[in-house]
């Protein structure tokens, strides 16, 4: 019996993924890194920031999927819910640590006041002033990550309620935890399987309404945990990403194993957040500053922040000449996904990613002083994931060995048939030569007994007067 690669990944209770689709067994991992401001004064009076990476912060991370439902039109929707736990032994720090960092709060309604009039840009910073708002503060990793408390968002969230995403704490992290990434309704692959794991809808939206462009807007890909069987090297990896508003598409790097596993490498390619007038494609994306860093302003209130791989790689050098500390790697700072192309199932992942915040002096707001307009690292994450133990040893059995088996016992197979008929030609071609050699001898044996008779005879009978008689020749 032969295993089947798109009967195994199709989302149904009866293949042998589904478990893994529902409940991922897979340990990801969410490896945070922060960047410390060594000179915020300095920053205030024009100068360029210095920063030092702190970290990683390393959290595990659960994923679960929550309110499965199929539908008719070979579709399945699902809510999956993340939750993450600190990880001290893997990390390089504490959750007390503490971190000088931009008030994003205070920055970036700052430079989102910029064109409002200046009576407004006063009051705002009168407000600032009363509840002891200043443009950098000191605070803890855990503070930063899932939020703390501030007189100024409880004054906000009184008066103009729906204002912020966040109800009574703010953090870079705080809407990531016990929550999920939104309604996803893809495809199961059972009736039409070229659409297996496709997304066909994410909070009921074919498309989404962020971007300035139809394809900009486009819904392409998968949810970003499992790809279409059979893939090649032409395969265009993508996936839609909530967190990023976007779909991301990565391209074919190389071949590859993964603990005996074969793997397709994908990476993103160098134009992944490149601006509109390096990438005509990604304007829709703008108002853009240097390319290599995508705004994202549009799906989030507004506010200047900025998507980008991490220390700016493969980003404007000017954006890394502006902030003293940033130092872009290849192997640090590049994304991949290391695909199994029989079954699109990921062995080993890692998707790392930068928010940064876009600062400046605002005239009218005494808080943002003479901060010289730079985009300003916050944090850059690496969420990753590698199959590994009893997963990857079932993983194998099922999906690599077993297949790898039956089509050598096929094989065998083959050749034990065609040795069988070399056999049988062999046993048949020698009974015919052993027919032929008893016929010939019949026949000759015959034409002498035949010669000998007729001699016989010719003794028995008188010959007629006048002839000769003859020796008979044998």
């Amino acid at each position: 019996m032969k295993i089947h690669p798109v009967l195994n990944v199709r989302i149904n209770p009866s293949s042998l993924s589904f478990e893994m689709w529902k409940e991922i067994p897979i340990p990801f991992y969410l490896s945070v890194h922060l960047f410390n401001v060594l000179n915020p004064d300095e920053v205030l009076k024009g100068e360029k920031p210095r920063v030092e990476e702190r970290g990683p912060y390393v959290y595990r991370e659960y994923r679960q999927k929550q309110n499965i439902t199929f539908h008719d039109n070979d579709t399945v929707s699902f809510l999956e819910y993340r939750t993450f736990e600190f990880q001290p032994h893997m990390s390089h720090g504490s959750e007390t640590d503490y971190i000088v960092m931009p008030n994003v709060l205070v920055l970036g309604s700052s430079v989102m006041m910029e064109h409002k009039p200046m009576s407004m840009k006063l009051l705002m910073s009168l407000s600032f002033s009363m509840f002891g708002q200043r443009a950098f503060l000191n605070r803890t990793v855990g503070e930063i990550m899932w939020g703390y408390s501030d007189p100024l968002i409880d004054l906000l969230n009184k008066y103009f309620p729906g204002l912020m995403p966040f109800k009574d704490k703010f953090g870079l992290f705080a809407q990531l935890n016990n929550s999920n990434s939104g309604l996803f309704n893809v495809f199961t692959g059972v009736k039409d399987f070229s659409k297996i794991h496709l997304v066909d809808r994410w909070n009921g939206k074919t498309k989404l309404n962020f971007w300035n462009s139809d394809q900009c807007n486009m819904i392409n890909g998968t949810s970003g945990q499992m790809w279409a069987p059979f893939m090649t090297p032409d395969y265009n990896l993508q996936f839609y990403s909530p967190e990023a508003c976007r779909s991301l598409s990565f391209k074919y790097e190389k071949s590859g194993e993964f603990k005996g596993i074969p793997t397709f490498r994908f990476v993103a390619p160098d134009t992944l957040f490149a601006n509109g007038s390096v990438y005509p494609p990604n304007e829709g994306f703008c108002p853009c500053l240097e390319s290599g860093i995508q705004n994202m302003s549009a799906c989030q209130l507004n506010a200047p922040m900025f998507l980008s791989q991490p220390h700016f790689f493969n980003a404007d050098p000017v954006l890394v000449e502006s902030v003293t500390g940033l130092h872009p790697n290849k192997d640090e700072h590049s994304l991949f996904l290391e695909v199994h192309p029989v079954t699109g199932i990921p062995m080993n992942c890692s998707v790392k990613l930068q928010i940064s915040l876009y600062m400046k002096s605002i005239p009218g707001i005494g808080q943002t002083g003479k901060i010289n307009p730079v985009v300003l690292p916050l944090v850059w994450f690496e969420e990753r994931g590698a199959m590994e133990g009893q997963t990857l040893s079932v993983f194998y059995t099922r999906l690599v060995l077993m297949p790898k088996l039956i089509q050598y016992l096929q094989y065998v197979l083959n050749a034990v048939g065609c040795l069988f008929i070399i056999i049988t030609l062999i046993l048949v071609i020698r009974n015919q030569g052993t027919f032929f050699l008893f016929w010939s001898s019949d026949k000759k044996v015959s034409k002498n007994s035949e010669a000998i008779q007729s001699y016989s005879e010719s003794l028995m009978t008188p010959a007629p007067n006048g002839t000769v008689l003859q020796e008979a020749r044998l």
